[in-house]
């Protein structure tokens, strides 16, 4: 098949040319074999293994604190990039690794859930941007995704669809086992096969872990395609959760860190550079950077608060080693398949650096952080759960501190695109058969948008001109493949810019000139200033690699020309506008993004389930009534009627031994429970929730009413709620309660209902005066909502 030609996509039908007999016995009758589609000869498999939030000081293959000897064993035998960089963050980091083209470029200049109208933050990946996964697919390799997918539009995440953009709609692959969205539990996550809400194989008492079931699901995916079609290479995108919050991990491996962290994120920063410096991965003349007046010094923690954050970081080392023991677990498979040698792998340990996200002093359940309630976890708070960290019943992250040591020797953190410790992942490239040198470093600048060029380059495959009928624009990568046997090529790729949240840089040819916007923890809008009003800084990349020592002020022209470079690149990439919003772009019809439900009213029926947030109604910070009619025939009903986001916040109406009963789950700090007095009557009956918001403000209480058939059954208070998010990962569910529950009590499996549910009502408009919903009155909303 090596006279195919490959620049449309899909391969065109050649029309056969011949006699045309009668009969298929008469001699002239000619066909050729069917030959299925496969790449150029030696084109390798590919794997692409990402981890999430791991910053460049963290592994110890570069030099950090945890454990990776997988990693290392990779290192000896391919090669370390130590200049490989990503976007800040991670839905821009993987559209823009899945498609060889700048974040901007392809609408995620954000996070799917902030996206705007502005064609570079839409979160619509434009189709003259074909993705790699589709490009190789239609080459004739075989595609599969395990793990994150945090690229589909959030009005495109409900049951419904539509498909495009998910991983097996216009992704371009063929099998996808994983979640949707940004973070998922690592012990009960929402998973899909395909497009097709699944359960865990197991809970987190019988051991279940989302690594080791990923990695399970991969081994088994890559087992099959050599087995069934050992001639058909593949392209596998490995993906796991880890290491983003929340950091969960057996307890037996967080132990292995016991007192390695007593001394203090400061302490670790030094011993990590020394620790780089031997290694090679940072020149010699890398000087620590200052730590910034944000980030408190480790000698100024209170010593009552020290242990929990020791522990916190104990707890993200055990989960960086526990996934790099799996990432292990599946190489191993490929060396018994007798395919590693010729298969392409790279490792890029982190989608950016490591996250800040968790706030000054880390945090137990991170949703109280979202909702505004931080400095509820004390350091009392917290003491008195360090146990529990890293297990079932915590949802944590870790410290800014220890973000910043993970990012080690660089300044900042994740969401700072600005400077290193925002964007710059050590990377391990790994291919025996295509790859002579083993054991090296190489330091020429790379970007992520370099990966889709250096792979269709090692397979032999063209850049398509058209896919799907639909021209494409070019890649605007560039292939690594020529740093792979010659350490001392000169870098080709020497310009790149850097956006994110107005944090923004320029690279180009050595120097960089960059600017702190804003601080990821720090939330709302007192924090802003102008753009204009920024401060720039100038940094000679020959001579301070870690962009330690500031030259704007020596060189004000040479600081000039490169904000006009940047300038001129963020307009050819779709940058501009400069948008900083925080809140204003989580509401959609700000942000100019669909929605998917609108209006005040929304019916469901028996059986719907998995809807994420933006599936849903909006009830938060207002009154609303959920009416349910349903039908007991064999006894006192039990079980979820509908349910809302999950342990670790949400609220649920079910029935407990036949009675009515609301449950609002707040943060996990609370659970107030309201009861009907009698239980649901045999037969067809309407229940109904009514919760009257008390106003004056975000985040209030309100008065919870039941009522059976118009009859108020039970009567009770809430006295606060969540104004922001119920859940990072969990749904809405009618007739049970996926994931981990809201309540604690439910009498049945997963809060499974023992009736039928004929349909549920949710209303944020005005309670019926009768508390009660005709059948007319139903039907009519439903219509209108057609």
């Amino acid at each position: 098949m090596a006279d195919i030609q490959r620049h449309i996509l899909p391969i065109p039908d050649v029309p056969r040319f011949g006699p045309i007999t009668y009969d298929a016995k008469d001699p002239d009758t000619s066909f050729a074999p069917i030959q299925p589609l496969r790449p150029p000869e030696g084109a390798p498999n590919v794997m692409v293994i990402m981890l999430d939030d791991v910053g460049f000081g963290a592994p110890s293959a570069f030099g950090g604190p945890c454990a990776t000897p997988v990693f290392e064993r990779l290192a000896t035998g391919g090669l370390r990039f130590t200049r490989f960089h990503t976007t800040a963050l991670c839905s821009p980091t993987r559209q823009a690794l899945l498609t060889g083209r700048n974040h901007h470029s392809v609408g995620m200049g954000g996070i799917t859930e902030i996206a705007t109208s502005a064609p570079g933050y839409n979160s619509l990946r434009p189709n003259t941007k074909a993705p790699l996964a589709e490009i190789l697919k239609l080459n004739g390799y075989s595609t599969a995704q395990f793990g994150k997918c945090h690229e589909v539009p959030v009005w495109q995440t409900s049951p419904a669809g539509p498909f495009d953009a998910w991983p097996t709609g216009g992704g371009g692959f063929e099998h996808f086992y994983g979640f949707v969205g940004g973070e998922t539990n690592q012990y009960d996550p929402a998973l899909y096969d395909g497009t097709r809400p699944i359960d865990p194989p197991r809970t987190a008492e019988e051991g279940y872990h989302l690594t080791e079931d990923l990695t399970d699901q991969a081994i088994a995916w890559v087992r099959q395609q050599n087995t069934l079609m050992p001639d058909k290479p593949f392209f596998c995108y490995f993906v796991p959760g880890a290491t983003h919050a929340p950091h969960h991990v057996p307890k037996e491996w967080a132990d292995r860190y016991r007192g390695r962290f007593d001394q203090g994120w400061d302490a670790i920063r030094e011993e990590t550079l020394a620790r780089q410096k031997e290694l090679g991965v940072v020149p010699q003349n890398a000087d620590l950077t200052t730590r910034h007046a944000e980030i408190p010094a480790w000698d100024e923690i209170e010593p009552g608060l020290r242990p929990v954050l020791a522990r916190q970081m104990e707890v993200y080392a055990g989960f960086l080693e526990h996934t790099d023991h799996h990432v292990g677990r599946l190489l191993k498979a490929l060396e018994d398949l007798g395919i590693f040698d010729d298969t392409l792998l790279y490792v890029i340990t982190g989608d950016n650096g490591a996250s800040a996200e968790g706030g000054l002093r880390g945090s137990f359940n991170e949703l109280l952080a979202f909702n505004g309630m931080a400095d509820v976890e004390t350091p009392e708070f917290m003491a008195a759960r360090i146990d529990k960290f890293g297990t079932p019943e915590a949802y944590n992250h870790y410290a800014v501190g220890w973000a910043h040591a993970m990012d080690t020797p660089y300044q900042w953190t994740k969401q700072v695109a600005s400077h290193w410790g925002g964007t710059r992942n050590g990377t391990l490239v790994h291919w025996p058969r295509g790859i002579r040198a083993a054991g090296e470093v190489r330091s020429q600048f790379c970007h992520v948008i370099d990966v889709a060029p250096t792979i269709l380059e090692a397979a032999g495959l063209p850049e398509p001109t058209t896919v799907n009928g639909v021209q494409q624009s070019p890649m605007e990568g560039i292939s690594m493949l020529y740093t792979f046997d010659d350490a001392g090529a000169p870098e080709r790729h020497d310009q790149q810019y850097f956006e994110m949240f107005g944090n923004r840089g320029i690279y180009h040819k050595g120097w960089s000139a960059v600017t702190k916007h804003r601080t990821p923890w720090v939330l709302g809008a007192g924090y802003a200033v102008a753009f204009d009003d920024d401060v720039w800084e100038l940094y000679d990349g020959s001579k301070d690699p870690s962009q330690a020592h500031d030259l704007a002020a020596e060189m004000p022209d040479k600081l000039h020309e490169l904000q006009r470079l940047w300038l001129i690149e963020a307009t050819r990439y779709n940058v501009l506008p400069l948008d900083d919003r925080t809140a204003e772009r989580f509401n959609a019809e700000i942000a100019g993004r669909p929605e998917l439900i609108k209006g005040e009213s929304q019916l469901l029926y028996g059986g719907m389930g998995r809807l994420s947030e933006s599936s849903m109604v909006n009830v938060k910070n207002k009154s609303f009534s959920v009416t349910a009619e349903i039908a007991s025939t064999n006894g006192p009903v039990s079980g979820v009627i509908l349910a809302q986001g999950g342990s670790f916040g949400g609220w649920s109406l079910y029935a407990k031994q036949g009675r009515a009963k609301f449950a609002y789950n707040l943060c996990a700090l609370e659970t107030s429970e309201i009861e009907a007095d009698r239980p649901v009557p045999s037969g067809e009956h309407q229940v109904r929730m009514e919760f009257a918001y008390d106003g004056g403000g975000l985040g209030k209480g309100g008065t919870v009413s039941l009522f059976y058939d118009g009859d108020k059954v039970g009567e009770g208070h809430v006295e606060h709620t969540m104004p922001f998010v119920f859940s990072a990962d969990e749904t809405a569910d009618v007739g049970q309660d996926s994931g981990t529950p809201v309540a604690l009590d439910y009498d049945t499996t997963n809060g499974a209902f023992t009736g039928d549910i004929h349909w549920v009502q949710v209303d944020t408009g005005a309670n019926d005066s009768d508390h009660y919903i005709k059948p007319e009155e139903r039907i009519r909303i439903a219509m209108a909502r057609q």
